[in-house]
């Protein structure tokens, strides 16, 4: 797989969707968070914060989103979704009732996900 970024610990993918959208993975199949180790759990941690400020400060998003429930995939997983009144969802989750088409304006998802590589 090409994923963003990728470590002995956890890869981060990307989510194609209307909005900026990660995904943060452990590599070894944990089902809950408070089965990690603790230097997973800090890795996990670390690049979510990072991926967060990142999004804000590149997107001014509205609102981020975090996410972790793998009912379908149960293997320890985060969402890290910028959110905007203009996307289809909001206020509502992405998994929620569609309130509205997109207006959407937003800089490029790939020079962001570019300079993010970079940072994390």
């Amino acid at each position: 797989m090409n994923y963003i970024y990728e470590n002995d610990l956890i890869y981060i993918d990307v989510e194609k969707s209307e909005i900026p959208w990660l995904k943060i993975f452990t590599k070894e199949n944990y089902k809950e968070f408070c089965h990690c180790p603790q230097n997973v759990k800090n890795e996990i941690w670390n690049k979510l914060d990072t991926i967060e400020k990142e999004m804000i400060e590149y997107f001014n998003p509205e609102k981020i989103n975090i996410a972790s429930f793998g009912n379908y995939v149960p293997h320890v997983h985060f969402h890290i979704m910028a959110r905007f009144k203009q996307d289809s969802y909001f206020p509502e989750p992405m998994w929620g009732k569609k309130q509205r088409e997109p207006s959407l304006v937003l800089p490029s998802f790939e020079e962001f996900y570019m300079n993010l590589k970079n940072k994390l």
